[in-house]
């Protein structure tokens, strides 16, 4: 890249479905170096293979991209608003390049059917050869070439390799050489007059002045088709960086079937943007050398962001390690913050529909140092909804304790508790006056705390009783313990 020249990239999806998280990472390290470098991140719509294309694609892909924070630079205007560019509505500049190449030379009209094509790969197949176009168009007449096209005989426009070698500079991968006789004729234009990926992605590239081509590993073998292209037209091409794939822990790819792989699906669980960005990112990247650093804000993800320490081994994807980040910033939630996400959550089931946000609020905070996930929350706390509480007599019962001793305890204890003023009923002052009964009645902390906390929760795992009981009121909280004592009779 030429000295002062300002650098952009692009992410460019095809609108097939949910966006990937391994496309989320390539958005992510697009825009990283954008910012990083003060240039420009460009969104693109790859959608010229219209059989593949899906409804709702596009709206999704821009909704996760905001979503996660990864603004683009430019496009289109679309209602006042940029939009991505978009190759279906670019269809005649394609057309156009596609016959310049072959006014140059550097390309040529292929006529053959669908069928001699398939005989042709069913033979090389069978021969163990790769299954590679013959040529069998390359020399035809160009005055026959023009009678075919005017009778409107179907056709495609085909690329003439050149013989030799193509090299390249991959930013990660180093010094790439191909021999050019492994690499096919490949279509540009097809009959239908859409483009091919390889030939609309070079022309792309080069009208929006792309500086660097940032994408996954998959994208490496058809990289000296590319830089054949840009030599064809006579053109320079942008810089390569192809990026590492990512695996599961026992190294296959990324898959439906052992996992889920779209961010829409990680999002319903409720991961926040910020610990997606901040794991995704750690895929195929770390800080440097010696750092101990795994926290990150975008913000600084820009200013330390590099390719130097981009890895060129696969990066596997660790589930409890993105549970682990979950769970960091779900804790840097102020409460209102937390309220905002999990609202969601709740509104999908019947549990707040009696109770108000600021009653959410302070059930949920109880759990916010356990979680890991957001969609765990209406599950957790669904004790705090429903008084009715279904569960054994049995857990009421401490392991060092009895059935009758369990009774006795509560009974004392419901009789301590209805003393304290509705004023009072705090964590603190409630602590404060179980610990003082505990000890003046020789109790241990295990006999008392333990039956009262299932009598308030009907769990053997939850938040403390003290705030449990002071989110629950003491109405609530003395009915809870009355009924365990009728349990446990």
């Amino acid at each position: 890249m030429a000295k002062n020249t300002k650098v952009r990239v692009r992410f460019a999806p095809s609108p097939t479905g949910y966006l990937h998280i391994g496309g989320l990472r390539t958005a992510l390290y697009n825009y990283l170096f954008a910012k990083n470098n003060g240039g420009d991140f460009v969104l693109r719509i790859e959608d010229t293979d219209q059989d593949r294309s899906v409804v709702g694609a596009v709206e999704n892909l821009l909704n996760t991209l905001k979503w996660a924070g990864l603004d683009y630079d430019e496009g289109p205007s679309i209602g006042g608003q940029y939009g991505p560019y978009v190759q279906s509505e670019r269809l005649g500049l394609y057309r156009q390049y596609a016959d310049e190449l072959v006014q140059r030379g550097q390309a040529y009209y292929c006529f053959c059917s669908s069928e001699r094509l398939t005989e042709l790969r069913d033979g090389l197949t069978a021969q163990k050869q790769p299954p590679m176009y013959d040529r069998h168009c390359l020399n035809l007449d160009p005055a026959e070439v023009k009678e075919r096209i005017k009778k409107g005989e179907p056709h495609v426009i085909r690329l003439k390799i050149p013989e030799g070698k193509t090299k390249f500079k991959d930013l990660i991968k180093g010094e790439v050489e191909i021999d050019n006789k492994t690499i096919d004729d490949q279509v540009l234009l097809k009959s239908d007059g859409f483009p091919t990926y390889h030939l609309a992605v070079v022309v792309d590239d080069h009208l929006m002045k792309i500086t660097h081509v940032l994408r996954g590993d998959e994208w490496l073998p058809s990289t000296p088709k590319h830089v054949l292209l840009y030599q064809a037209f006579g053109w320079s091409a942008p810089e390569f960086a192809h990026l590492p794939t990512i695996v599961n822990k026992d190294k296959t790819k990324l898959s439906k079937r052992q996992g889920d792989v779209a961010v829409e699906d990680y999002i319903k669980q409720g991961y926040l943007p910020q610990a997606i960005i901040n794991f995704i990112v750690l895929l195929g990247w770390n800080p440097g050398q010696g750092s101990e650093e795994e926290v990150f804000s975008l913000d600084q993800l820009i200013k330390k962001f590099s390719f130097d320490h981009v890895h060129k081994s696969n990066a596997v994807f660790d589930r409890d390690k993105l549970d682990w980040f979950n769970g960091v910033y779900i804790r840097q939630l102020t409460p209102d913050e937390l309220l905002d996400y999990a609202l969601s959550y709740f509104n999908s089931t019947d549990l707040g529909d009696k109770f108000d946000a600021e009653y959410i609020k302070k059930v949920i905070s109880l759990e916010q140092s356990r979680i890991k996930k957001l969609v765990e929350l209406p599950l957790l706390t669904k004790f705090f909804f429903e008084d009715n509480l279904d569960y054994p007599a049995q857990i009421l019962v401490w392991k060092k304790s009895d059935k009758n001793k369990a009774q006795e305890v509560l009974a004392k204890l419901f009789t301590t508790l209805e003393q304290i003023e509705a004023q009072d009923w705090q964590p603190a002052k409630l602590e404060a006056v179980v610990v003082d009964w505990i000890k003046n009645n020789s109790l241990t902390n295990g006999e008392v705390m333990w039956p009262l906390r299932v009598a308030l929760t009907g769990q053997e795992a939850s938040p403390g009783p003290f705030e449990v009981a002071a989110v629950l009121g003491p109405k609530r909280s003395l009915n809870r313990i009355q009924k365990a004592i009728d349990k446990l009779k």
